[in-house]
């Protein structure tokens, strides 16, 4: 958020200089108000600065303006913003000043250094925005580097799971144990019977994410995923299969600002390979499944469901996989397509088990899947009805 600061600072200048009374404290509340809002979402920024920035009602039109002057701009270091028309339109009325004004302006005058405002990433909001909606498959190393910098500030806070123990002063059972203690003291003031609900438990994630051939260019960006994940949740385990199954849980934690692609790279004989997801699922239901499953977790597959194995050993394992979770999420990069379609023999076999179907191509597929599992029901112990 070190960008939007900046401009914020910035655009609060452009403001002044166009004749708006914006105070010193403005920016700061600005800047928090931002933080009770999706600035993914044009609108609510726009109104949440407009709110912050603004006394005067007939300050709205000149704010407007300036907004789409500076925030859908051209970018880059060294653009000049020519302050004088805003400030002149702003005594006679509406500003009409065009985007080509800003860089075709008569800079001759001697007060023409205190009349522009050079621009540091000015279309920050635009190009995250942007970056959010772009597929994985096209960014370039610069982008991948935002993006990471974007999926860090996600917050996961999945639904907690319902534990055998209980805690006093939640739920609706009364607490007998506590009525008694009180009887036992004499105290007659029973005008409210002490009560007594089951105590919430982080819920553990189990991530097995595809790193066959066909995954190649969704594979750098999954594993930043992964590795978020783990740093930002406490119970994350993390596998990786093409035709074998791999564990990398210990290689992601603690790694939020490192890179974890070339030492998993090292640790992944198959990387790039063939996709056997049946006999991945295998391994994992007859060797890991007991140890990270025993406490109903959330397992997300990534996958573009391209697999070489049979069918049937697929629906078969996948079967087990959906009985010993609490809820089983695909996610696929091929979703992100309008014309896809789930047409492949693994696809069909695995489909009829699984709860959620989801995309995972850009950020804003990443953001839905936090929303989601974030509003999953936590006082079932149960899995949900399945299909």
């Amino acid at each position: 958020m070190g960008h939007l600061l900046e401009n914020l600072t910035l655009f609060a200048r452009l403001l002044r200089s166009a004749g708006l009374p914006v105070p010193a404290g403005a920016t700061i509340a600005a800047a928090r108000a931002l933080e009770h809002v999706d600035i993914g979402r044009r609108q609510d920024f726009r109104l949440a600065l407009r709110t912050a920035l603004v006394s005067r009602a007939e300050d709205l039109p000149v704010f407007d303006h300036a907004f789409r002057l500076f925030w859908s701009g051209p970018s880059g270091a060294g653009t000049k913003l020519d302050l004088r028309p805003l400030g002149s339109e702003r005594r006679l009325g509406d500003p009409v000043v065009e985007m080509e004004s800003l860089s075709g302006t008569d800079r001759s005058s001697s007060h023409a250094s205190e009349a522009t405002l050079e621009r540091v990433q000015i279309s920050t909001y635009s190009d995250r925005e942007v970056l959010r909606e772009k597929d994985f498959k096209r960014l370039s190393a610069e982008e991948l580097a935002q993006a990471v910098d974007m999926l860090r500030e996600l917050r996961w806070h999945p639904a907690p799971r319902r534990t055998k123990r209980w805690q006093r002063g939640t739920g609706e059972a009364p607490d007998i144990r506590a009525l008694l203690g009180r009887l036992a003291r004499r105290d007659t003031d029973l005008d409210k019977i002490p009560t007594r609900g089951p105590k919430p438990a982080p819920r553990r994630l189990v991530l097995l994410c595809d790193i066959s051939g066909s995954m190649e260019r969704y594979t750098r960006m999954l594993l930043w995923f992964a590795c978020c994940l783990s740093g930002n949740l406490e119970r994350v385990e993390s596998f990786l299969f093409a035709t074998r199954l791999t564990r990398i849980t210990k290689k992601l934690r603690g790694r939020r600002g490192s890179n974890p692609l070339q030492e998993v790279a090292r640790l992944v004989p198959d990387w790039s390979g063939g996709t056997r997801i049946g006999d991945a699922l295998r391994t994992f239901n007859v060797e890991w499944s007991r140890r990270v499953l025993g406490r109903r977790a959330v397992v997300l597959v990534v996958s573009d469901g391209w697999d070489r194995g049979e069918p049937e050993a697929l629906r078969r394992e996948i079967s087990r996989l959906q009985r010993s979770c609490h809820r089983l999420v695909w996610l696929s990069p091929l979703l992100g397509d309008a014309a896809y379609e789930p047409l492949t023999r693994g696809l069909q076999a695995a489909l009829p088990y699984v709860d959620d179907f989801l995309p995972a191509h850009n950020l804003a597929s990443l953001e839905h899947l936090a929303e989601h599992l974030n509003s999953l029901e936590s006082v079932s112990r149960r899995a949900p009805v399945r299909r």
